[in-house]
């Protein structure tokens, strides 16, 4: 396999039409449903950028996973009329990856970095001068042989993506002239990206089952999505033409997603935390090895939900589970336990 294959085989997307599954996603700010005052930021900095026709300033965008930031990544290249290269933080491994990504766009295209927290330390390094000056400095070769070649790039935008915000360094996040936060999405946000989902698929869903979905995604449309394709098979095996609030809940129960959203890693960690620690508080790593999962996926796909709905709450001395997961669970709660 060479290089180029490698990195495409890791996410490197050169248009929107080279990926088969892109179906669901919106291609402008009009379609993109959520996230309306970053949307009316990103309008006037992509309108005085093709005014000026310079590139657009380097954007990082910041939060949870699954509210749309590839999506919105994409949604900018097409505003600003641009091609547009993804890749991933750890499927560049070596400065000359990344040189061959940049050396491959033209003036004004975007270059996506998912998970930029995860570049190694060596290639953020050389980002730094490609992104304020548009140049980079490599030395080929090894001993006697190895030599500097500098690269003049032309002016580019990069988009970064990240989960964890706090794990990027001071440096690199200081070259974003753009830094947005990604919220989570309200429940009628997500049933007007549930039925504009059901509407691609040719899928009728009547209001009060796309309030249901909506009511379970746990404020993310990447959920919404998901929830929304295994009731559409539900409905499908049991021959019913309209996706109603009955299949919705029925298909909801039997995936073990309860009222407001929790599955049963959910359960699993707040049950734990309750039934083995008495509530808390508790460090991550010992959830971790109680649940069997790792640290990274409760701290950056399970906690975020659980904390912003009330059910857990981090302290200095470890994760307590609230009053309101004890009532949610239908376990009593005495109030000197946290």
């Amino acid at each position: 396999m060479s290089e180029h294959e490698r990195l495409v085989s890791a996410g490197l997307v050169e248009n929107e039409d080279d990926v088969r599954d892109l179906s669901l996603r919106p291609r402008t700010f009009k379609q993109y449903i959520g996230q309306k005052m970053l949307k009316k930021e990103l309008a006037v900095y992509i309108e005085a950028a093709k005014k000026r026709k310079e590139a657009l300033d380097h954007v990082l965008l910041y939060g949870p996973p699954g509210l749309g930031k590839t999506t919105l990544a994409m949604v900018i290249a097409n505003e600003l009329q641009v091609k547009i290269k993804t890749t991933s933080g750890p499927a560049i491994e070596r400065p000359g990856d990344l040189v061959a990504l940049l050396n491959e766009l033209e003036a004004g295209d975007v270059l996506f970095i998912d998970e930029i927290h995860r570049l190694p330390k060596i290639v953020e390094e050389i980002l730094y001068s490609a992104m304020e000056d548009f140049f980079v400095d490599i030395v080929i070769g090894q001993g006697p042989t190895a030599h500097p070649v500098h690269f003049t790039l032309p002016p580019f935008t990069l988009i970064g993506a990240t989960t964890r915000a706090g794990l990027l360094s001071a440096p690199l996040r200081d070259r974003f002239g753009i830094i947005a936060h990604m919220n989570y999405y309200s429940k009628k946000e997500l049933e007007r990206i549930v039925e504009r989902s059901a509407k691609i698929f040719k899928t009728t869903i009547t209001s009060e089952g796309a309030e249901k979905v909506a009511l379970r995604s746990r404020g993310t449309p990447r959920v919404a999505n998901r929830l929304f394709r295994r009731i559409r098979d539900f409905a499908e095996v049991a021959q019913k033409e309209v996706v109603d609030e009955k299949i919705v809940t029925s298909s909801l129960d039997m995936l073990r997603v309860d009222e407001c959203g929790l599955d049963e890693t959910d359960r699993k960690l707040l049950l734990t935390m309750i039934n083995l620690y008495d509530g808390g508080p508790v460090g991550v790593n010992t959830l971790a090895a109680n649940i069997g999962e790792d640290v990274e996926t409760i701290t950056d796909m399970i906690e975020p939900y659980l904390l912003q709905s009330g059910f857990i709450k981090r302290t200095p001395r470890g994760r307590i589970a609230t009053k309101t997961a004890y009532e949610h669970l239908g376990i009593s709660f005495t109030e000197n336990k946290n």
